[in-house]
């Protein structure tokens, strides 16, 4: 599972979302937008709390969270066509010194400009392929670049262009909170290295990709591991295989549907609420646990619905549903099929004669895939264009500032882990890395 190199490809329809949200709110397009924030530049709300507009402006932000200084006025004043020529030049300049990872989420006018397309771990592990690049630069969120400032050299600079890209879920399960519900489980359990007659634990904690240094940092501390959407199986058997129990977080909808897919009870899947003692449950239900999911969530996979799927099947004789394991279990039942961005790529390029695809997934990639695959049709299953909120912070206009400033010599927004943290959350990945799926 690699990120993909990117090449030049001929576009049939526009792919870019901007662009429609710009029509929408001009008016000349029917759609609908969640927020018509979205069509002004992300410089305008940066220094407002929040995540911004899109699918989780209505998530409450922790105190602290990393804000973006102001941008500079020649590059908030910029149009498109100047921003795209200042990139190129840049990257010319900086040849390779510099690599651009940009996540299939992104915006089609930063994604164009990327060196590698991927999901966060293809974009972590294509970052090593570049080990005398002096900077990384990584058009996603605040949890991916941290995690390619752990894989990378202590030497490379791992740049985030826009500091206020954060991701809410993965905000939704704090150090001190995970910490907390340990410390009650301890309680519950008792030693937490002690082994049974089998020869496994009470619990080990398995954390998304979608999570902080710190917390996969506390994962690899206590005997956990780390998943991605595409071996969050693989990760859990591995799990299962040293422990009674299986603490998971921070998505409880990817934990619920991997779980339930492997055979695991539903009432044997108790959710965790940082808010409450014993996160809502009581001892009993516990001690019975196998898998005790956290209470978080992807804004964007929770936008969709089985009323959603039901329509598209209405309308569109033979749609083929596919939906990311981030959705509710309601959504992933109704679906013909859920898998990673990954997966919902690869499925699209693999089907033979013209397809309908319905998917269930962020409208970037939605529409990229639309474009690229003409013989297709392709839609987003939500009818109202809401992108991801923090992802959408990544403008072309941070892109070109930080690059020139590179030129400059200067390193704007460098992401470094420290060490205490960098060395647990390096086993927690190492673990996850050598959790291989058994040979078909």
């Amino acid at each position: 599972m690699a990120a993909i190199p990117v090449t030049p490809q001929p576009r049939p329809a526009d792919p870019s979302v901007d662009h429609l949200i710009q029509q929408i709110v001009a008016g000349p397009d029917a759609s609908a937008t969640c927020s018509a924030d979205l069509a002004a530049g992300p410089w305008e709300i940066d220094t407002r709390p929040g995540y911004g507009p899109g699918a989780s402006m209505g998530d409450v932000i922790p105190t602290g969270a990393p804000r973006q200084g102001e941008l500079p006025a020649e590059y908030r004043e910029a149009d498109d066509t100047e921003l795209d020529a200042r990139i190129r030049a840049a990257k010319q300049t900086l040849g390779d010194r510099v690599v651009i990872l940009g996540h299939f989420y992104q915006r089609e006018e930063v994604v164009t400009h990327a060196d590698y397309v991927g999901d966060s771990f293809q974009l972590a592990n294509a970052a090593l392929e570049h080990p005398d690049a002096e900077a990384i630069v990584f058009c996603g969120v605040h949890f991916m670049a941290e995690t390619a400032d752990l894989l990378s050299r202590p030497e490379q600079a791992v740049i985030l262009p826009n500091l206020a890209a954060g991701c809410s879920m993965a905000d939704m399960a704090d150090i001190d909170q995970v910490e907390e519900c340990w410390e009650q489980l301890e309680e519950v359990y008792g030693d937490m290295t002690a082994v049974d007659a089998d020869g496994r634990v009470p619990v080990i904690p398995v954390t998304y990709m979608n999570s902080s240094a710190a917390i996969k940092g506390f994962v690899g501390r206590h005997g956990g591991i780390v998943c991605t959407s595409s071996n969050a199986r693989t990760v859990l058997e591995w799990a299962f295989e040293r422990g009674r129990r299986v603490l998971f977080f921070p998505d409880q909808h990817l934990g619920r549907n991997t779980a339930k897919a492997m055979g695991v009870p539903l009432d044997r899947m108790p959710m965790w609420n940082p808010n409450r003692p014993l996160g809502g449950s009581d001892q009993e239900t516990l001690t019975d646990a196998r898998v005790i999911l956290w209470h978080g969530f992807c804004s964007v996979h929770r936008r969709f619905t089985v009323d959603q799927i039901d329509k598209a099947r209405a309308e569109h004789a033979g749609v083929r549903v596919i939906v990311h394991p981030e959705c509710p279990m309601a959504v992933v039942d109704a679906a013909d099929e859920a898998g990673s961005t990954d997966y919902i790529r690869k499925a699209i390029e693999a089907a033979d004669e013209p397809t309908t695809f319905a998917i269930g997934t962020e409208i970037n990639l939605v529409q990229r895939l639309a474009a690229e695959h003409p013989q297709h049709t392709i839609f987003c299953l939500d009818p109202v264009v809401c992108p991801c909120s923090t992802m959408y912070r990544i403008h072309p206009g941070y892109l070109a500032w930080t690059l020139e400033a590179l030129v400059a010599g200067t390193v704007e927004n460098r992401i470094t882990v420290p060490a205490d943290v960098a060395d647990p959350a390096r086993v927690a990945l190492e673990r996850m890395l050598a959790a291989k799926p058994p040979a078909a």
